[in-house]
């Protein structure tokens, strides 16, 4: 038997588990029935309990943790209040693929279904973001549950789900006739020589190739390189994926979506063949529907999601274009990719303008300051990004310079996400420099974790955007003909806020003084925020020629017409 349970609780075995697991933070808040758990977890040692300020920051926190080490991290929720409030951060993570394990303590068992004090049901709660998702009423499934959780986490890239009731946490631990510890491997799929066979055919027999590519990609952004220059074939990422895919891409042009780039969007919607390459992009309507599409992924569901393909491989994007690539003939043609590259330079150029023109006192252009972040922060930094105008200024401005990363609730789209995943982005990459680039709207949300930080003294970089508004809100109601109507926000100095905590902090409101605050911020020892008062009119249309060039300082937002026009 594997772990001897004498004398041990369930709270001690599920304390072991997700250490042997290698767990290193429970992002959480104790009460009632997790104290147990708790109580376990500091005893063996080997896990960091993280005292969140929020249980949903503490979903986020552990999202982030694991999109940057790509092993299971893990969150717990107390019973009732506690639990519910996971869900945001538990949809962002399943969402991302991040192999996270969720712990929902309960009331006890014997109060199931008489509208107990907290009762709720997990099960019923987090039906529709897991990849697993059990309720434990007795000891004897405790081990079997919670490796599953673990281990469906970690192969399916997901969240793993196990309810844990008060009463059951505090009995005597059983032992597992199966294994208690969470497997990895590292084995991929690999495609069949049939099917890269017929990609080649596509592929040599068509005039003019695209590729599109996910986050499922990085890791063979070398051979995507290689096959692009072969076939002189444009590349386009999604947001998501650009700062690990843009600067690897020699024919990179742009990356496509609502936020995207018309460069991009030309030239899948024009290619004969489009290869699509790990990607889960979330809107529908993108994709060709005349042209040949192969489509390449690790999980067999996303093949065909959002198109209609004519070669569909379950594969590791690596393995495939390692196949792939001694079967492909050069094509010489390049006026379809010079066409595109000409289009991504003209966008390229016109993102200078704004920053040529920093804005004025009280009113800083934010294309200047993501353009100075840009080249002030580190080479290998990890940025995360608030859902909203910032994300427009983070797809235009920020650029992978030698190992940066993003991390945003990309396909989820929640608020105020951007703290709390700076936290658990600092608590896995201690070495490196964690910027946040907050929204005002999303700061505020959930602004108790600047306590979190100080607590821990995170040496976090928190950047807020402070406009006054829901900018992309009023944004999306002004393209509509709407009024923007209860998008204003009443901000306190943000910057004088954070002082009286312990934070390095100040408040910017004129361009002139920006630069110099902004390198003070960055060199900060511990705990940094800088608040700068920026433009609330400012606007880039990229996935639009027309839009872009209307959208200079100044121009109402109501003259631009409806959404895409």
């Amino acid at each position: 038997m594997e772990n001897s349970s004498k004398n041990k609780k369930v709270a001690d075995q599920v304390a072991e588990m997700i250490a042997d697991a290698g767990v290193k933070h429970l992002y959480a808040i104790t009460g009632d029935s997790l104290n147990d758990l708790t109580d376990a977890i500091v005893r063996d040692g080997r896990v960091k309990f993280v005292h969140m300020r929020h249980e949903e920051s503490g979903a986020f926190a552990a999202s982030a943790e694991a999109q940057l080490t790509g092993k299971l991290a893990a969150c717990a929720g107390s019973s009732g209040p506690g639990h519910v409030h996971l869900i945001n951060g538990l949809y962002d993570a399943q969402r991302s693929n991040a192999p996270v394990l969720a712990i929902a303590s309960t009331c006890a068992s014997s109060v199931f279904g008489t509208e107990y004090f907290q009762e709720t049901n997990p099960t019923l709660l987090f039906s529709n973001c897991n990849v697993y998702n059990e309720m434990a009423t007795t000891p004897t499934q405790v081990p079997h549950m919670l490796q599953a959780a673990m281990q469906e986490a970690i192969g399916r890239g997901g969240v793993g789900i196990i309810g844990l009731p008060a009463d059951v946490i505090g009995l005597p631990a059983v032992d597992s006739y199966a294994s208690t510890k969470a497997l990895y491997t590292q084995r991929l799929p690999e495609p069949s020589e049939e099917e890269i066979n017929a990609a080649a055919d596509l592929i040599n027999n068509a005039k003019t190739v695209a590729i599109f590519a996910g986050s499922g990609a990085k890791n063979a952004a070398v051979l995507i390189n290689e096959l692009s220059e072969k076939v002189n074939a444009p590349v386009g990422t999604t947001y998501k994926s650009q700062l690990e895919l843009a600067g690897a891409c020699k024919n990179y042009v742009g990356h496509m979506g609502y936020l995207g780039m018309w460069s991009a969007e030309d030239a899948i919607a024009s290619a004969d063949v489009l290869i699509l390459i790990g990607m889960n992009f979330p809107y529908p309507g993108f994709f060709p529907t005349d042209k040949k599409i192969i489509q390449v992924d690790v999980r067999a569901e996303r093949l065909g999601r959002k198109s209609k393909v004519d070669v569909a491989v379950r594969a590791d994007a690596g393995l495939f274009f390692s196949a792939l690539l001694p079967k492909i003939e050069t094509k010489s043609d390049s006026a379809f990719l010079d066409k595109a590259l000409s289009d991504y330079a003209d966008i390229k150029a016109k993102y200078e303008e704004p920053v040529k023109n920093p804005g004025k006192q009280g009113s800083v252009r934010p294309e200047y300051m993501l353009s100075l972040l840009d080249r002030l922060a580190d080479d290998n930094a990890v940025f995360t990004v608030d859902t909203g105008m910032n994300n427009v200024w983070t797809s235009h401005y920020l650029t992978q310079k030698k190992d940066r990363r993003m991390i945003g609730s990309f396909s989820h789209g929640s608020m105020a996400n951007a703290m709390p995943m700076a936290i658990g982005a600092k608590f896995a990459c201690p070495d490196r420099q964690v910027i946040a680039i907050c929204g005002d709207g999303g700061f505020t949300m959930l602004m108790g974790e600047l306590l979190t930080i100080i607590q821990y003294q995170l040496p976090v970089k928190l950047l807020v955007a402070d406009n006054r508004t829901l900018a992309f809100v009023k944004w999306e109601m002004e393209m509509a003909g709407l009024t923007p109507n209860e998008t204003n926000l009443t901000n306190p100095d943000f910057g004088k806020m954070a002082q009286t905590i312990g934070f390095q902090a100040e408040t910017v409101d004129d361009p002139a003084n920006l630069e110099a605050a902004m390198q003070r911020w960055l060199s900060a020892e511990g705990p940094a925020l800088l608040s700068v008062v920026t433009d609330p009119d400012a606007a880039s249309f990229s996935f639009s020629e027309k839009l872009m060039d209307s959208a200079k300082p100044g121009n109402p937002l109501s003259n631009f017409g409806p959404l895409g026009s």
